[in-house]
């Protein structure tokens, strides 16, 4: 057998003191006995607390996710909210989770540790979609919330994400904040583990409902629902969060015909059905299209474990479905709001959407043409909910929605919502029928009007140390050396979100980028092809975004001009050593 690391080893043994419990025991024991190279993976390291929480593999150890691990996250949360909230006479926190397993244990152990430090807990009885969490952090005005979820990640693992007062998740300086106080829990004897029970409310389906009023006045034309609410609609929550408030929030807003999958109905963490529980890969949705054809359907909706993203598919000019992808999606949602917001005569110039740095171009281009602002933000939702809070009581928010599938309609809560997303959308396709066509069709309206674009995402992954390693001085390779042309188009300007500067190539004038610093780098070409390359923050990749645009004089002429789109970033891609 391999011989144990004396470090592991010692790191192990601390585990079986009776600070834990014996189950906890007898697995780490087991480990050492018989399982070396597990034992050296669940020890090695801690498990990081980052800037949206925990996330990992579940299991015994400092590398997993377990009672302790949320514990000490816990721990040092309740101690930061203690520090920066001293004159608030009962500070609370609400408490979710989804679908995935042990989700429900580590929502009874956060509850627990929360209500010992005197924190009084909303938790909800049953599992919950993100935006629920949100808008309970803003209804009862805690001061924090916390969701139990991985997101789409793999059935093994499970994660813990933290919001704060305004219903957003942690931004600076409050992310950095609250790590440093986790770090500061060196030893489980310094966690509070009795439950005040007293301190412990519990969110029934009763609150699901004023949720569901809240976002059916964000409705744009309930008169048009009425008129196609035999428009029929596939849904699946893909064994996740959304099971019962999706199908529920379509019938209040007047959809009649909504068919499920039954199959995946099934609340489980093991994602029986699927390889994989992300609305992003075309597999996710098999099930719910052959549901979609069986019933006649034209539109299909797919949500992920903890209901923040939705994957969507229509049909296609030939009575196919079709997926759209994640700049579409959010391209036809936000134009449907905003020629219904200019139709309703609610555009007073004060208006304003929000979108990630490396989400579509077409967006802006659409919002200009409503004279209605629109701001970039640095990848992750949670700076679409700081633009928000920024302008609160100044400015409306409309929208906003980020390529990887997460959108939000008005301001009622603050991270990407699934559940008014699937409304909105389904309303849209409520509006093109009405004007005899689809969400297909208005797709490729939104072309002719405003230009063809289209986007491709590549990941490389580059594992463990020398990955990292390798990953780094790509992007060092690109910001000390960044070519002249690609693929023979100048490179005109570049934006470094790391040195927060941009520069115009052409003149040489470079000014200072308005944006917390982060390890982004933009390439921008001549013909107003814009390249973004970022490692993950998540994953062990680095990620290139590739978005380019045209336009095209007729719908017969945009197939041509997407396959003429695409053989262009391929080139790119080739030219700068990617393929």
């Amino acid at each position: 057998m391999k011989k144990i690391d004396s470090v592991i080893f010692d790191r192990a043994q601390k585990w079986l003191t009776d600070s834990y419990d014996e189950e906890t025991r007898s697995q780490v024991q087991a480990l050492i006995d018989s399982d070396p190279a597990a034992l050296a993976d669940s020890f090695y390291k801690d498990l990081e607390f980052g800037t949206g929480g925990l996330r990992g593999i579940m299991g015994v150890g400092t590398n997993r996710m377990n009672k302790y691990t949320v514990g000490m996250a816990t721990q040092g949360l309740a101690n930061y909210l203690l520090q920066c909230f001293p004159s608030e006479e009962q500070l609370s926190v609400a408490v979710a989770y989804d679908c995935r397993n042990n989700s429900r244990f580590f929502t009874e152990v956060t509850a627990d540790i929360l209500s010992a430090n005197g924190i009084k807990v909303f938790l909800f009885d049953e599992l919950r979609p993100v935006p629920l969490l949100s808008f309970a952090v803003r209804h009862f005005g805690c001061q924090s919330g916390i969701v139990i979820t991985a997101s789409h990640n793999p059935k093994e693992y499970n994660g813990y994400k933290v919001y704060w007062d305004d219903g957003g998740q942690l931004v600076p300086p409050h992310d950095l904040n609250v790590i440093a106080e986790v770090q500061k829990i060196k030893d489980i004897d310094q966690i509070k583990f009795e439950r005040n029970h007293e301190l412990v409310e519990v969110l029934d389906e009763n609150f699901d409902q004023m949720y569901i009023e809240t976002i059916r006045k964000l409705s744009m034309s309930p008169d048009l629902i009425a008129r196609h609410k035999d428009m029929k609609i596939v849904f699946t929550p893909i064994h996740g969060s959304a099971v019962r408030i999706v199908p529920a929030a379509l019938k209040a807003f007047g959809f009649e015909q909504i068919y499920n999958v039954p199959e995946q109905d099934v609340v489980s963490g093991d994602f029986p059905t699927v390889v994989s529980p992300n609305p992003e890969e075309a597999s996710a949705l098999e099930m719910a299209l052959a549901r979609a054809r069986d019933v006649g359907a034209e539109l299909v909706m797919a949500t992920d474990p903890d209901a923040d993203r939705v994957g969507v598919a229509v049909r296609d000019h030939h009575g196919e479905f079709v997926l759209l992808n994640g700049n579409q999606a959010a391209s036809v949602m936000i134009y449907y709001l905003l020629e219904q917001w200019k139709q309703k005569n609610k555009l007073t110039g004060n208006e304003f959407l929000a979108k990630t740095i490396v989400t579509t171009e077409l967006i802006r281009n659409i919002a200009d043409h409503y004279g209605v602002e629109c701001f970039d933000v640095l990848t992750g939702f949670k700076y679409i909910a700081e633009i928000i809070r920024y302008y609160e009581g100044e400015k409306s928010f409309i929208a906003g929605g980020e390529e990887s599938y997460g959108y939000l309609v008005g301001d009622h809560v603050r991270d990407k919502d699934a559940v008014i997303a699937c409304c909105i959308l389904a309303e849209a396709a409520a509006w093109a029928r009405e004007k005899g066509s689809t969400l297909y069709g208005i797709l490729d309206d939104i072309y002719l009007k405003f230009g063809l674009y289209y986007e491709s995402l590549m990941s490389l992954t580059k594992k463990g140390k020398s990955g990292l390693e390798e990953i780094q001085s790509m992007m060092q390779g690109f910001r000390s050396d960044t070519p002249d042309r690609i693929a023979g188009q100048r490179v005109v300007k570049v934006l470094d979100y790391h040195s927060r500067t941009a520069l115009d190539t052409l003149t040489g004038h470079e000014t200072n980028l308005e944006f917390p610093r982060s390890n982004v780098l933009q390439l921008f070409l001549e013909d107003g092809t814009k390249i973004t390359m970022r490692p993950s923050g998540t994953e062990p990749k680095i990620k290139f975004y590739f978005g380019a645009h045209v336009r095209v004089p007729s719908k017969a002429a945009i197939p041509v001009a997407r396959r003429d789109l695409v053989s262009a970033i391929e080139r790119i891609k080739k030219d700068m050593g990617l393929m």
